[in-house]
């Protein structure tokens, strides 16, 4: 999965993107006192309770072993490639329809806050549709990437129980009750697997393609 020096190339420009939008939001995180965490630390390590987040870091990994040329056509890496695909569109479709507008966001916030939920799933996604790398998904990891959602929600409803933030109101559980948020959660679940199993369908019809178009441009042997 060392991909070509386009696809090599695209995922490095991709890593710095999302990286960017991290490291804007660490910023603009660690100086936000208006929240419930009082230290720059609490508020920094609270960050990771958010799905964009977590969606975001996996898109920075996965793009940086691609560009490295460390990728590998493992189990593992394999089912983190879904995971980032997946979980980067939820993120972007899910902040258009529910969260845009929640929040008035001005100077760094703003800009954290576009390129984690519209500048990061855009090029990622366009990224694998033009330079892939592709192939090496199967049904298995289909099944697999289910695990990250599965864990992130079941982690927030325990730790937002415990501690009463939940990071997005569509599973806070103390202002919609645990049976709208059960609904909310059937819906995500849903919601990941039928992206996930579309991501992988795509993915081998374009491998498929470009494997058909390769054939097509070998010479052919002449007859004599």
């Amino acid at each position: 999965m060392h991909g070509s020096k386009l696809t090599r190339a695209t995922f490095a420009v991709i890593a710095v993107v999302a990286l960017t939008g991290l490291v804007s939001q660490v910023i603009a995180t660690a100086g936000d006192t208006t929240g419930q965490y009082r230290t720059a630390a609490a508020r920094i390590a609270n960050m990771l309770c958010f799905f964009t987040i977590d969606s975001n870091l996996l898109v920075f990994a996965t793009s940086l072993l691609v560009a490295l040329g460390a990728a590998r056509v493992t189990g593992p890496f394999r089912v983190f490639w879904l995971d980032a695909l997946a979980g980067i569109i939820v993120t972007g479709i899910v902040y258009q329809v529910a969260l845009a507008g929640l929040y008035e966001l001005h100077g760094l916030s703003l800009f954290a806050d576009t390129m984690l939920h519209k500048v990061t799933p855009i090029v990622f996604v366009l990224g694998w549709l033009v330079a892939g790398p592709r192939g090496s998904l199967t049904w298995p990891t289909v099944w697999w990437s289910l695990v990250y959602p599965a864990v992130w929600l079941a982690f927030t409803l325990v730790r937002g129980a415990i501690t009463g933030f939940y990071p997005y109101p569509f599973v806070n559980a103390s202002a919609l009750g645990y049976g709208r948020v059960t609904l909310n959660c059937i819906a995500i679940g849903v919601f990941f697997t039928v992206l996930a199993a579309g991501v992988f369908l795509v993915d081998r019809s374009l491998h498929r393609r470009a494997l058909r178009r390769a054939a097509a441009a070998e010479p052919q042997p002449e007859v004599v």
